[in-house]
């Protein structure tokens, strides 16, 4: 009989929705010292072991059905069964971003809801390394990580850590392996651009920009955040600011470094830094469609042709990354270090060399390494349902693993299903 068979046997022939019901009980129930809730705990957890055991008995791979059974809805075996035969092998790293991927602020608190931490306890038990993979500082990552996952999984050697989107690497338990600053291996003209943006960006800034925002802490990357709730009106405003006044002072920056000629034929009124700025605008509005709109709707759009960027400041700027999150953050990054580089060197360090992995985030630097996995057939993708455009459509054209807003659960236990599936051969 043909696995999709047998699938439908399971969900149709036992009550696996209660099965669930137990499972998440006994995975999630609290830690309570309580005789009473014990004995509750161990009633739960021995007619779930009972279910399961008529499931076992029912198919010649009885233990995979059951567990599948327990944690997949009938729609995530099926899609499950999907992935299985299209791939033909199991998921073997997870890399996952955090914000409005893990966790998510509409739904979850900001924080990562228990259920996905236990299956991710679930996939570390079974042997799958995982990294994180986010735009947040080392400190914060780890803060998080420990209270939610544990100490003993983020220091059991199969947990890394690819912070300020692909900076550095953090891989606890590799020894002189374990902090690798990946910005160190950049040049130094684009480090000295990065070190002026930096000592300048607050003391330059105007009052009122000062006052609506604070430079995050980063170790290499510069990024602006608003001290507005995320998502406001006002948080939105400040970041459109930013991110104008960001792009100005990389002009300012590279024109130190780069012998450019500023003249501009036929225009007296222009003076060098005006012209300077008006490239750099120019080539970053050409580079994203969401920069052009928050110039031009801030009057800021200038006039000039992406055609008229001289050669000498394109290559620097080719180099040199400025990201907008609307109403979340204006970053200024480097190209040659960003997610992909990070993951890659991630799983160096972990010793995965062949990977096979389950890609979740939501925003355009969680898409390269979607794309960067889907060229090199190393994976699949998953996103959010209010995931960034571009990724939605990378997501969809693939094999649709789109998932709720604070529900990347659903996902996982997906992929737990894929996996069981895979192993059976």
């Amino acid at each position: 009989m043909e696995r999709y068979d047998l699938v439908y046997r399971l969900y149709d022939e036992f009550d696996t929705e209660s099965l669930q019901e137990y499972q998440e009980f006994v995975d999630l129930f609290p830690a309570i010292d309580s005789r009473v809730v014990l004995e509750h705990w161990r009633d739960a957890s021995d007619e779930l072991e009972g279910r399961k055991d008529e499931i076992r008995d029912a198919f010649a791979s009885g233990e995979t059905f059951a567990e599948v059974a327990a944690r997949a809805t009938r729609e995530q075996a099926f899609t499950a069964l999907d992935l299985e035969a299209k791939y033909g092998r199991p998921v073997n790293v997870l890399v996952l971003d955090v914000d409005e991927t893990l966790r998510s602020a509409g739904g979850t608190d900001n924080e990562i809801p228990r259920d996905t931490l236990h299956m991710l306890t679930e996939f570390h038990e079974q042997g799958v390394p995982i990294v994180i993979c986010t735009g947040q500082t080392l400190e914060n990552v780890k803060g998080f990580a420990i209270q939610g996952l544990g100490s003993e999984i983020v220091h059991s050697g199969s947990l890394s850590i690819v912070y300020e989107a692909g900076t550095g690497v953090f891989t606890p338990g590799h020894g002189a392996d374990t902090k690798q600053l990946l910005y160190e291996d950049l040049d130094g003209e684009i480090r000295d651009v990065f070190d002026d943006v930096r000592s300048r960006v607050l003391p330059e800034a105007s009052e009122e920009l000062r006052r609506g925002c604070h430079l995050q802490g980063n170790e290499f990357n510069v990024t602006l955040k608003p001290n507005y709730e995320t998502g406001t009106s006002l948080a939105r405003e400040t970041i459109d600011e930013a991110l104008i006044y960001l792009i100005d002072l990389l002009a300012d920056a590279v024109g130190s470094i780069v012998d450019v000629d500023t003249e501009v034929d036929g225009d007296e009124e222009r003076n060098g830094d005006e012209t300077l700025t008006d490239w750099t605008r120019a080539f970053y509005a050409d580079q994203d469609p969401e920069i052009r709109t928050v110039l031009e709707q801030h009057g800021s759009y200038p006039d000039v042709s992406v055609g008229d960027v001289p050669d000498e400041l394109a290559a620097v700027l080719e180099r040199i990354d400025v990201a907008y999150y609307e109403a979340d953050a204006a970053e200024i990054g480097s190209l040659e270090l960003n997610k992909v580089v990070g993951v890659e060197r991630a799983l160096d360090v972990l010793g995965v060399d062949d990977p096979f992995a389950l890609v979740m985030g939501d925003s355009k630097s969680d898409l390269r390494v979607m794309e960067w996995v889907a060229e090199n057939d190393a994976g699949i993708a998953a996103a959010p349902e209010h995931a960034s455009r571009d990724t939605l459509d990378h997501v969809i054209s693939s094999d649709e693993l789109v998932f709720d807003q604070g529900k990347s659960v659903d996902l996982l236990r997906t992929v737990y299903a894929l996996n069981r599936f895979a192993r059976l051969g």
